[in-house]
Formats: structure tokens, sequence, C-alpha cells
């Protein structure tokens, strides 16, 4: 009984973001309050001391798991939000693409720039930039849309072929399940799917479009701050590679850093404080990710992820890996993976390779799938659950067209 009445708390969540703009409701809003209201209902209903307990340790490694997003994400947000403040995302958008460009170019260059860059970067960071992009061009709603949901594919793909890119590909790494040579295989199928989107979209895609020419009026400050930005991207990588050391430290010691070096470099008296522009972080889009991930916490302890492993060993593992990448499009595909390594599955390399690029890429399918579909949502008014949808079929065809490249050229190299 109380199984069903989360999954129906579940459910509902879902709707809400689905009619949000029916109900004029703010979807953060609501998802947050029916995943707290699932926790609670766990409480309620654990009945003894030692169940209540566990529920405890349950919802605390969750919200661990959340803090821990939560500060990547704000470190991330708040060094664009200075970065774009200041123009100097604008000026890298000029110095990078033509000043006049066609939109069906532009879609090309602006789905080959977020691939790399997720390769190297976390999804994030890779989203926040690229979206960042977008506002340099003047383009009408229907073309920022579709840009949007290109970048979002490109920046899942991008992050399967290395394990600083997704968090899913480095946990099957770190299981031993894949080598990083067997990880760069899955590059090529990557880029080519995101190329076949990029050509869809710009079938019907005419004219030029132009960036809005700016002055290059910054100061040395922002130019050491834009540094410190490329520098802790790095170090992100290379810590966590060398170390172990989480990303999230590595950003925030990055964050405190810039807040030094504006401190230092700008009187009290003098325009805004660089530690204001923490308040630009849009905390809707944190809101969703507390109320999302309350709710798959929720679906992990009642067991409901443990189910889908049952049921992924039932099938053909290349059948199995496709359709739980159809699954990450409805749950974290974090936990997913974790679930699914936890359950020990016999596969072969290929296998895993599938299994890497489906979780990877799967959250593409639906706007709420994905950090990056979460954080596009959030910053493009125009991009809903409902309007997304449309673009699933062109999704799910590049979604195959990749994932069935990958089992080819992996059955080949490891024949």
């Amino acid at each position: 009984m109380l199984h069903t009445f989360l999954i129906i708390l579940a459910v509902l969540a879902l709707l809400s973001i689905v009619l949000e703009e029916v109900t004029h409701i703010n979807k953060a809003k609501t998802t947050l309050f029916l995943g707290c209201i699932a926790w609670v209902s766990l409480f309620i209903a654990s009945g003894d001391a030692e169940q209540t307990k566990i529920v405890a340790e349950e919802l605390n490694e969750n919200l661990l798991e959340i803090a821990t997003l939560w500060l990547f994400l704000m470190s991330t947000m708040t060094f664009v939000a200075y970065l774009n403040a200041k123009g100097m995302i604008q000026i890298m958008v000029q110095k990078l693409f033509p000043q006049r460009v066609s939109v069906r170019m532009l879609m090309i260059q602006v789905a080959m720039f977020s691939l790399f860059l997720s390769a190297i970067c976390d999804n994030v960071t890779a989203t926040l930039v690229s979206l960042g992009l977008l506002t340099t061009f003047k383009l009408d709603k229907q073309m920022r849309r579709r840009m949007a949901v290109l970048i979002i594919f490109a920046v899942n793909s991008g992050g399967v072929a290395l394990i600083t890119g997704d968090v899913t590909t480095l946990m099957i790494f770190l299981a031993g399940k894949v080598h990083i040579s067997d990880l760069l295989v899955l590059f090529i199928p990557a880029a080519v799917s995101v190329m076949l989107l990029a050509v869809l979209f710009s079938l019907k895609a005419e004219g030029e479009v132009k960036t809005t020419p700016i002055k290059q009026q910054f100061r040395t400050v922002d130019v050491v701050i834009a540094a410190i930005f490329f520098t802790t991207i790095v170090m992100t990588m290379a810590l966590n590679v060398f170390f172990s050391i989480p990303p999230v430290l590595t950003f925030l010691t990055g964050l405190s850093v810039m807040f030094l070096v504006g401190h230092m470099s700008r009187p009290d008296k003098e325009e805004t404080q660089v530690l204001e522009y923490i308040r630009q972080v849009e905390f809707d889009t944190l809101l969703f990710f507390l109320g999302i991930l309350l709710l798959v916490g929720m679906l992990k302890v009642i067991g409901t992820l443990d189910l889908l492993t049952q049921v992924y060993s039932m099938y053909d593992p290349n059948i199995s890996n496709f359709f739980a990448g159809m699954g990450s499009a409805l749950l974290d595909n974090v936990p997913l993976t974790a679930a699914l390594l936890k359950a020990e599955p016999v596969l072969t390399t290929v296998e895993w390779l599938g299994l890497t690029y489906s979780v990877g890429v799967g959250g593409s399918l639906l706007v709420i799938g994905s950090a990056s579909g979460i954080i596009a949502m959030s910053k493009v008014k125009e991009l809903t659950f409902v309007s997304y949808l449309k673009y699933v079929p062109a999704l799910l065809l590049c979604y195959c067209v990749g994932y069935g490249l990958t089992l080819f050229m992996a059955q080949q190299i490891h024949a």
C-alpha cells in the first residue's frame, strides 16, 4: 500500500512537470513538495526504531548526494554568471564563431563545440557555457529551443567517451569493466549521432544570424577570473583521476580563489562585489534538482531500481542496455547505473560499452532525463517538457544510430 502511494507521488511529480504550462505552478515547487512528502511518508510508515534508523540513513545518503550536486552546481553557475555579466563568454564566441553565419552552419558549430567541451569537463559546466553561447546570437524562439535540444544531446553524448565527462562512465571505469582505450571508441558513435541530429534540425533552418558586437571593455581581474575558471576545470579532471578528489571540492576551491581575487581587486565602494554574483544563480534550478533527486532516492529505497535490475537480467544484454538507456530518461542514470553494477551482470567488453553509451546518452530522450536537460529547461523559457516531446522522434533515431554504431565498432575492435 505504501509503495503504491509513493509511486503515485512520483507519477504526480512527473505530471506536474508535464502540465506546468496548464497549471502555471512552478515545477520546482511541486517536485520539491512531493519529494518531501514521500520521505515524510517513509518515516511515518517505518513503524519501529530500527526501521526508522534505516530510513534516516538512506535519507542522509540521499541528502549527501544532493548537497554535493547543489554545491557543484552553485560553484559552476556562479563562475558562468560572472563571466557572462562581464561579457567574457560573448568575447569567446566572437573569437570562435564568425560574426555572421548561416543558421545551418551555426547548428553544426554549436553541436561540435558542446560535444568536445563535455568530453573534457563535466556536463553541468558544458551545458551552462553552451547555453551562454545562444544569448550572443539573435535567434527566434523556435530556433533557440531547437538549439537547446541539440546542446542537451551533444553534451550527454560527448561525456560518454572520457571518464572526465560523465559520472556513469567514470563509475563503469572504476568498477574495472572497461579501459580508457575502450571508452575512446565511443567518441565516434557519439560524434556521428550528434552530427546527424544537427543535420536533421538544420533541414528547415534558413537565413543567417549574427552575434551582437560588444566592445572588449573588461578589466585585468576579469581575465584572471576566466583563467581561474579554466584552471579549475583542468584541475578538477586531474585531481579526480590521480587522487580521486571529488570534483565538488576542487570547484569550491576554485570558487574561493575567485572570491579572494575579486575582493582584493575591488574596493568596497566600487561596483557589485564578486560575491554578489552568487545571487544570480537561479535557485529554481537547484530546487528542481532537489525535488527530482529526493523522488529518485525514494524510488531507490522502496526497491523500484532493484526491480529494474531484475528485469534487465531477463533479456539479451544488448537489448537490455538499449532499454536501460531509455529508462535513464525517466530515472537518474547515476543510481540506475549503480544498481546495475551492484547486480554484477556478466557482460562482455562490447556489452559494457553499449551500456556506457546508453545510460550516458539515453537521458536526452526526455528533458528531465539528465542534468543538462533540467538546466536547459530552467534557462531557456521556450523549452518545456511538452515542447521537448516534438523532438523525441529525431532524438530516438540518433540514439539508435549511436547505439548501433557503438556495438558495431566495439565488435570490430574486440573481434
